[in-house]
């Protein structure tokens, strides 16, 4: 049965990864693309992840356009990490897909209401307010998909703060609905994604396929290792976004475990640190769960597989 998809995301060199993923596996059905402010705007968002769907040739997928900004704060990007494009080191093409005219929030609930309930799966890898948004104008969401998989996070340390993931921290409101929603909800933070480093094995892996959507992801990769090693100390990039991909097609590909989990929206040091209660085993009524060991090698075979599959359509 195929697994299906709603990536909800803010391009960003890991979510173009994420996206080749997505697409690359024969397992996935993507049943739509929506972004989101994080990474960069919205209108720069929405271009990379358009400019990556040609790269990649995807066609027969709708992408639409979300939240420009966060429900209470000010809209806040990350050139530091991802250039002022948000997809700096490659040149992009020119999108060749025209965005649904729908707003992303209402692409999400027409995607998830006109399908077999339990069937779709959100996979949110940047801001979460889009998937706020969803729940609060068609509650019914809950109920009927699968299964939320989100990129953000972490149980025990931040990378915008001391305490908190970008993602989370942007929009601390809107991950404090969608964590506190009654569905199945699955946190890859930064405990497991920091294990999902590019070391040079990796790179030299995809480079030797050869074509062209492989040489993109090399010269992402180049591009993010740099401004990771500047701005955060890694010696090789950790591409945050397509584990939780991963973990919908390949459950094993990483540990999950299930723990009570929360936002903190009041403290003056730790405002949108994602709460993990580790004290004791979780309720019989918690449905979170926190990912927190990273199978390396089966990870990158994935995305390798992917880029092989997705051969050189341009």
């Amino acid at each position: 049965m195929a697994l299906k998809m709603i990536l909800d995301c803010d391009p960003g060199h890991d979510d173009a990864i994420a996206l080749l993923l997505a697409h690359g596996n024969p397992a996935v059905e993507l049943l739509a693309v929506t972004t989101v402010h994080g990474n960069q705007t919205i209108e720069k968002v929405t271009r990379n992840a358009l400019a990556v769907a040609r790269i990649a040739g995807i066609t027969g997928v709708p992408f639409a356009a979300g939240a420009h900004r966060p429900l209470v704060r000010t809209a806040e990007t990350a050139p530091s990490i991802h250039g002022e494009s948000g997809l700096d080191g490659p040149v992009l093409p020119e999108p060749t897909l025209a965005p649904d005219s729908r707003h992303a929030v209402d692409l999400i609930i027409d995607t998830i209401m006109g399908s077999e309930p339990g069937t779709v799966t959100l996979v949110p890898t940047g801001a979460l307010t889009n998937i706020a948004l969803a729940v609060r104008k068609e509650p019914r969401i809950a109920s009927r998909v699968k299964e939320v998989v989100l990129m953000g996070g972490g149980y025990h340390a931040g990378n915008w703060s001391a305490a908190a993931e970008f993602n989370i921290v942007i929009d601390p409101e809107a991950a404090h609905i969608v964590f506190n929603e009654k569905w199945k909800l699955t946190m890859v933070g930064l405990d497991l994604t920091h294990q999902a480093l590019a070391t040079p094995d990796v790179v030299a892996a995809i480079a030797a396929i050869g074509t062209a959507p492989a040489r993109f992801v090399v010269e992402l990769l180049d591009f993010f290792g740099q401004t990771y090693k500047e701005a955060q100390g890694f010696e090789y990039p950790p591409v945050h976004d397509p584990c939780a991909v991963a973990l919908v097609i390949d459950p094993s590909v990483m540990t999950v475990v299930r723990v009570p989990l929360d936002i903190e929206l009041t403290g003056t040091l730790t405002l949108g640190m994602t709460v993990a209660d580790f004290r004791s085993p979780a309720p019989h009524d918690c449905t979170t769960y926190a990912a927190t060991d990273l199978d390396h090698a089966k990870f990158w075979a994935l995305i390798v597989d992917a880029l092989e599959r997705i051969g050189d359509p341009e």
